[in-house]
C-alpha cells in the first residue's frame, strides 16, 4: 500500500507547491489518487497557514478532499507539537469525534512516544475512528507493547528520522525486530524523512511493507533534484517500488 502525505509540518512558503488550503489539498489529493495511492495523510491548516487541530479546519479540508476523490481513506496528524497540552489535545479530539461522518477523519496518526498518546488513541478508537500507531523509537515500542488496544490499530507506522541511509536501515531493522510478535496482524508501514525518505521506500519495497511519500517526507526526487509537487513524488515512488521488488 502506498499512502500520500501531502504537506506535513512544513512552513508556509517552504515549497512552491505545498498544499495548505482545502482547495489545494483537494487538488493534490485528486492528482495522487489518480496515480494509485490508497490513502491520504495531511496536516490541516488554519486560515494563517499553520497546523491546526481545530474541528472546523479539519472539516473544511476533509470535505474538500472527499468531494474531489470520494471513497479514499483520509487521515490527519495529531502531533503533540501542534497543540502541546494533553487536556487541550483530548478536548480537540472530542470535537473531531462529534463531526458528521463526511467531515471527520477516517484515521488519526498518534505518535506513541508523546505524552498524550494512549489517552488520545483510546478516545479516537472509542469514536469509531481508526488509529495509526506511530513508532519513532524504542520507547514507543514499549508503549505499543503495553497498550491493551494495540491489536485494534489500523496500521503501525515505523517512522525514521532525517539520517543517512546506513543509519536509517539499521534503525528500521531494530524497530521492526522489536515489533515482531506485537499485534502481528496489524500492517506495518515503513517511511523516512528527508535523507532517509527514499532509502525507506526502497527498503519497504524489498521487505513487502507498505510505505508513503509526499511533500511531508521529502522535497526532492530520488536523484536529488527538486520535486515539483506531490504527484511527481508519487510517480517516482511507484517506480522505486517496482524496481525494488
Amino acid at each position: 500500500m502506498l499512502k500520500a502525505c501531502l504537506n506535513g509540518n512544513r512552513a508556509p512558503g517552504s515549497h512552491p507547491a505545498l498544499p495548505l488550503t482545502p482547495a489545494a489539498l483537494a487538488h493534490d489529493a485528486a492528482a495522487v489518487v489518480a496515480l494509485g495511492v490508497a490513502a491520504l495523510h495531511l496536516h490541516p491548516r488554519g486560515p494563517d497557514g499553520l497546523e491546526s487541530l481545530a474541528a472546523a479546519d479539519i472539516a473544511a479540508a476533509l470535505q474538500a478532499i472527499r468531494a474531489a476523490c470520494p471513497g479514499v481513506p483520509v487521515g490527519i496528524s495529531s502531533g503533540y507539537w501542534i497543540l502541546p497540552d494533553v487536556g487541550a489535545q483530548l478536548d480537540a479530539a472530542r470535537l473531531w469525534a462529534a463531526l458528521p461522518e463526511h467531515a471527520r477523519p477516517d484515521f488519526v496518526s498518534v505518535n506513541l512516544h508523546e505524552p498524550h498518546a494512549p489517552a488520545l488513541a483510546d478516545l479516537v478508537l472509542a469514536a469509531g475512528i481508526g488509529v495509526e500507531a506511530g513508532i519513532w523509537n524504542t520507547a514507543a515500542v514499549a508503549v505499543f507493547r503495553a497498550w491493551p488496544r494495540a491489536h485494534e490499530t489500523l496500521r503501525v507506522l515505523v517512522e525514521l528520522p532525517d539520517v543517512p541511509e546506513v543509519e536509517a536501515v539499521a534503525l528500521a531493522d531494530g524497530l521492526l525486530r522489536e515489533l515482531a510478535g506485537v499485534a502481528p496482524h496489524v500492517p506495518r508501514l515503513l517511511h523516512g524523512l528527508e535523507r532517509s525518505a527514499w532509502p525507506m521506500i526502497r527498503l519497504a519495497g524489498q521487505r513487502g511493507l507498505s510505505t508513503r511519500t509526499g511533500l511531508e517526507d521529502s522535497a526532492v526526487l530520488p536523484d536529488g533534484s527538486p520535486a515539483p509537487d506531490n504527484a511527481a513524488l508519487v510517480t517516482a515512488a511507484r517506480a522505486v517500488l517496482a524496481s525494488a521488488r
